[in-house]
């Protein structure tokens, strides 16, 4: 499958929007998902920062992969096929039909051009299409206002805050809970 244009590549592997593509992770990637988790600005976005060695991370790459609770995908852009940010349902559980998401856009200049809520539309819809959830939640920062605004653009619904429940760079901060049910995106 081509994407237009004279130098779009190839990008497959999983769920396909307009921007990007959910993919699976190799090993050339594992030298740019260390890049992002040590980032302090960024990390800081989503939880506390703690360095990360490359030991620990590759033994963190290695473990994730195998884990059978996790679903983890690497966000490709269609035009070039370059990674700029990682998604993953993790927690899945068979009985509940749950499971916890997570997002990174680790390319800070491709924040804010949608391709952060087309990864996560594109994950909820794999989420309940092809794993058969029923319920997908995750925790966001306070502060991380934009963040919440774009989840709830999606569809997500704001459960409870968590009060104080982060300590981050020095602060305690409220965490949101938010979910969306396969239900709230039967109208799609």
């Amino acid at each position: 499958m081509t994407t237009g244009g004279d130098d779009a590549r190839e990008v497959g592997g999983g769920p396909q929007g307009r921007l990007v593509a959910l993919t699976p992770l190799t090993a050339a990637d594992a030298a740019t998902l260390f890049r992002w988790i040590n980032n302090r600005g960024d990390v800081l976005l989503n939880s506390p920062y703690r360095p990360v060695s490359e030991r620990q991370h590759m033994q963190w790459f290695d473990g994730i992969q195998q884990q059978r609770d996790v679903v983890i995908f690497g966000i490709r852009l269609l035009t070039d096929g370059r990674l700029i940010g990682s998604c993953q349902l993790h927690g899945i559980h068979p009985v509940h039909r749950s499971a916890e998401l997570q997002i990174r856009i680790g390319e800070a200049g491709e924040r804010g051009r949608g391709h952060g809520t087309e990864a996560v539309t594109l994950l909820v819809d794999f989420a309940f299409r092809d794993l058969n959830l029923r319920r997908v939640a995750l925790h966001v920062l306070a502060t991380n206002e934009r963040a919440l605004k774009m989840y709830e653009r999606i569809g997500f619904v704001r459960e409870g805050v968590l009060r104080e429940a982060a300590h981050v760079d020095g602060e305690y901060v409220d965490v949101v809970v938010l979910a969306i049910l396969r239900a709230d995106t039967a109208a799609r």
